[in-house]
């Protein structure tokens, strides 16, 4: 057996959503996934999955590791299914035929990765924690932009005129002359911006106005 790759920098028990027919594949997976603090929910098929996200709500932080060829459903047709619900998890997707039509298909519906079986243990391992970590940063970006956004809503229709003055790199004398206002009132609405932002810095201030864009 390899040597498990270190739980570094992941969430608390991040949970792997694991979908494949095989009992036997299940079971062994989720000991190799429990070696690195991983948590494992089993499950013999997709609507098993997708029971189960009803009864319990959106996902915790992890991935989804897809058995590409099942019964009733197969690991693409879920990987679709599940991103119509809004389930942001990224997809690894497992195959027991080196398929490479298969292969292109599940990268150009989003898949994070694509695994041939019999898995590689540090491959699995690394593929998996990568995931993770996706899914992690993306969740931290929405929530970056939401308060963001949030942020920006509160400011008045001139300051938002000031905002897009800062953000195009004018002095606060080129804005007043863009909007025919004196400078003192731009550096009037320049503070209350910055204030309204709860930013510190000009570069608060951008940031916050760029992570708002990305929503």
């Amino acid at each position: 057996m390899t040597e498990p790759v270190v739980n570094a920098g992941l969430p608390l028990e991040p949970t792997v959503y694991l979908v494949d027919d095989d009992d036997a594949v299940r079971d062994a997976l989720g000991l190799l996934l429990g070696t690195v603090g991983l948590n494992v929910r089993p499950f013999a098929d997709g609507l098993e999955l997708e029971r189960a996200l009803d009864a319990e709500g959106p996902p915790a932080i992890g991935c989804l590791l897809l058995d590409i060829r099942m019964p009733h459903i197969s690991g693409l047709q879920l990987q679709l299914r599940l991103q119509e619900r809004g389930v942001d998890l990224p997809v690894i997707l497992l195959t027991g035929h080196a398929d490479v039509e298969l292969c292109r298909r599940a990268f150009r519906q989003g898949a994070a990765d694509f695994l041939s079986k019999p898995v590689d243990e540090t491959e699995l391992l690394e593929a998996v924690q990568r995931a993770v970590r996706q899914h992690l940063r993306g969740r931290q970006r929405r929530a970056a932009s939401g308060q963001a956004r949030l942020r920006l809503s509160r400011l008045s229709v001139r300051e938002h005129d000031v905002l897009r003055g800062i953000l195009d790199g004018q002095t606060s004398k080129q804005t007043a002359r863009t909007l025919e206002i004196s400078a003192r009132t731009v550096e009037t609405h320049r503070a209350s911006l910055f204030a309204k932002l709860e930013a510190e810095s000009l570069a608060g201030v951008i940031r916050l106005a760029l992570e708002g864009e990305e929503g």
